[in-house]
């Protein structure tokens, strides 16, 4: 199966060196505010990402609804016309198209 772009990794999955757990300078004892604070922002920023995920769904999955909707009143429509008109679409009135020459 051929994926698409939004499938593909990128940047958003690449570990970071906070995330990673690794540090360039050994860890001090006053820096567990820092942490704590760098880890709440990030916390909250995830949050808001969730939510804002989570409204995108609902809203495409309602547009998913209302196609699935219109496409059954599509076919119902399709399926009452061939009902009422087996032999497909008639000709127009016996005349047939008139044709002329071009020269260019």
């Amino acid at each position: 199966m051929v994926r698409g772009a939004t499938e593909l990794s990128g940047l958003r999955d690449i570990r970071t060196m906070h995330g990673s757990k690794k540090r360039s300078i050994p860890r001090v004892q006053s820096s567990a505010y820092l942490d704590l604070y760098m880890l709440r922002k990030e916390k909250d920023r995830l949050e808001k990402e969730v939510y804002i995920l989570d409204k995108r769904k609902k809203g495409i999955q309602k547009r998913l609804n209302e196609i699935d909707a219109e496409m059954d009143r599509s076919e119902k429509a399709e399926a009452k016309r061939r009902q009422d008109n087996p032999q497909g679409f008639k000709k127009p009135s016996g005349k047939d198209w008139k044709t002329m020459p071009l020269k260019y």
